[in-house]
């Protein structure tokens, strides 16, 4: 049974003007860290760029609500040889999961969605949903909720040409095709059969692009229009959206693919790249793209609890939804293909560390975040009060920078 309270809290946002061109700021002595030891960040990212494994990155650091550290390495187009900056464009892919389930967070506080209702009371294509059973379609037995869709525990797939059967379908229909909508994308999906029974196990989808589509339903706005108003203008995310308009064109980052040996090859091309037009189809679940310094903002609010610079976006105990493990002791870990992240769970809006994991030896406990197809990363340790981003433009997804920084990061910790 999944762990969400059933209390409405009612809170109303407060459009207090932000200054998007800065960042609250500190030094790491102030905030107790070592400005000597974090000076190794910097060896091992431009590391990471003289072995040609990335063009170039930005690391932000901030401790007690408060940027300590924001640096940026290499270039964001290895032709034109342009250096990454702080206004430079991501795509943030995955990231984009965090923010769209804020939005439907808020509605959750305003006593407007209810996280335990099955998503038919929203989207009807919801109801009366099939389980693949061996080589059969068969009537689910249990209700898909919308916390599941949060959680990757509805057994909403992503598609895969060599898939299960439903990744093979969701693949078929071209369900998250971009130049369709929300409400083609929800009946699509609605008539794909689940790969197990809503809540009885976890595996990375969609879930969360169908949240998007319950945002529009119940507050009765485009998702874009709903983010906007309620989450990027209030916090200030000026650089945040579902594509980069022309006048912002100039900063949007190439995205490579990298064989983790060396090779560099052009992925999107920014001059060419199908984010430069709105699309169709919103996707909460991985279609934003948007600045370091803004992604920033928004993690410093969910750091301080809902709120950011005297902006509330969301009530205390929606934040504690989305940091703590929402996910069944029958659903597992963390999950994707053969790899089991161990001690990994999920909250409504992060990944979540309960116990020590190989697959992250040196995450913290209650430590909480995640990141996107391009690698970039987010982490927040409460514990140590502490907000990490790193940016990146690579696929396939890679670790690695997390990895290496983050014993570095906390090592540098002083108190």
């Amino acid at each position: 049974m999944l762990r969400v309270s059933l209390c409405v809290f009612v809170f109303f946002v407060v459009l207090i003007p932000v200054n998007a061109a800065e960042l609250p700021t500190s030094t790491p002595e102030a905030e107790g860290m070592s400005a000597e030891k974090l000076k190794e960040v910097g060896k091992i990212v431009n590391g990471l760029i003289d072995e040609h494994k990335i063009a170039g990155g930005t690391v932000l650091i901030a401790r007690h609500g408060k940027v300590v550290f924001h640096e940026n390495y290499g270039v964001m187009d290895l032709e034109s040889k342009k250096p990454i900056a702080k206004d430079t464009i991501f795509r943030i892919y995955s990231m984009s999961k965090a923010i769209t389930s804020a939005a439907a967070l808020i509605l959750h506080d305003e006593g407007k969605l209810d996280l335990n209702a099955p998503v038919a009371k929203y989207i009807p294509d919801f109801a009366n949903m099939k389980v693949v059973d061996g080589d059969k379609e068969v009537p689910a037995t249990r209700e898909m909720t919308v916390a599941q869709l949060f959680t990757h525990t509805s057994g909403i797939t992503y598609g895969a040409p060599g898939g299960d059967t439903t990744e093979k379908m969701v693949e078929d229909t071209d369900a998250l095709d971009k130049s369709s909508d929300l409400e083609l994308m929800t009946m699509k999906l609605g008539q794909i059969p689940l790969p197990f029974e809503p809540g009885t196990d976890w595996k990375y989808g969609a879930g969360i692009d169908v949240l998007g589509r319950v945002v529009e339903v119940v507050s009765g706005q485009p998702l874009d229009e709903f983010l906007a108003a309620r989450i990027l203008k209030p916090l200030g995310m000026t650089d945040t959206g579902f594509y980069v308009p022309e006048e912002k064109q100039e900063r949007f980052a190439t995205n490579y693919f990298s064989d983790g040996k060396g090779r560099m090859i052009i992925r999107d091309d920014p001059k060419r790249s199908a984010y430069l037009t709105k699309p169709g189809l919103l996707s909460g679940g991985g279609g934003l793209v948007g600045t370091a310094s803004d992604y920033m903002r928004f993690l410093l609010m969910v750091a301080g609890d809902g709120e950011f610079e005297g902006t509330r976006i969301l009530s205390p105990e929606a934040v504690k939804l989305m940091r703590t493990d929402q996910v069944p002791k029958m659903a597992g870990w963390v999950t994707f293909g053969e790899e089991i992240r161990q001690g990994v769970g999920y909250g409504l809006g992060f990944s979540v560390t309960t116990e020590e994991h190989k697959s992250n030896p040196h995450a913290r406990k209650a430590e909480y975040g995640w990141g996107g197809a391009a690698s970039t990363h987010y982490w927040l340790s409460p514990e140590d009060d502490l907000v990490v981003l790193t940016m990146e433009q690579r696929v396939p997804y890679s670790s690695e920078t997390e990895v290496a920084l983050k014993p570095v990061i906390y090592g540098a910790l002083e108190d």
